[in-house]
């Protein structure tokens, strides 16, 4: 029961940063397009492997970055250097491995034939790509907004 308990405060963690922190957002935005358009690839399970490692990795430092810099406001408000450091050096942390993310990406998907296929299944397949483009306007309301955002867009029409 207790180890029930620890999951759900992780997930109530995660919750609360989904809903206040944007750079989250966006990471979390951008793995599930790394992950749409993997099913173009053709990717050995050492690749999906690392293609989720980094991922959870790049979710994981965002966590930690946002639980380091509550603590820090917590202790002081006012400026302090130590402070500033240690919230430089936890965003430098995301920063980081953000950027490796980024470069393991560009290798995996940089394939210009299976790119070429992906433009063609859009062109074939109009409502597909007419679900994508509302995809990517929601994922832009999502990081800018929030959750919040998308549910005030969704409801405003009733």
């Amino acid at each position: 029961m207790k180890q029930l308990k620890s999951f759900g405060y992780a997930l109530r963690g995660i919750g609360t940063a989904v809903c206040t922190e944007a750079h989250l957002r966006f990471h979390l935005v951008a793995a599930v397009y790394v992950l749409v358009f993997a099913c173009f690839y053709h990717f050995s399970p050492a690749q999906t492997a690392i293609l989720y490692m980094l991922i959870g990795l790049v979710i994981a430092a965002e966590l930690i970055n946002t639980a380091l810099e509550n603590i820090c406001d917590l202790v002081t408000r006012e400026q302090h250097p130590l402070i500033r450091a240690a919230k430089d050096m936890a965003a430098g942390a995301v920063l980081a491995i953000s950027v490796a993310a980024a470069a393991v990406a560009c290798v995996f998907f940089l394939d210009f034939k299976v790119i070429g296929e992906i433009f063609t299944y859009f062109a074939a397949h109009p409502l597909s790509l007419a679900g994508l483009a509302v995809s990517a306007a929601a994922a832009v309301i999502f990081v800018w907004k929030g959750p919040s955002g998308i549910k005030r867009l969704l409801t405003k029409n009733k």
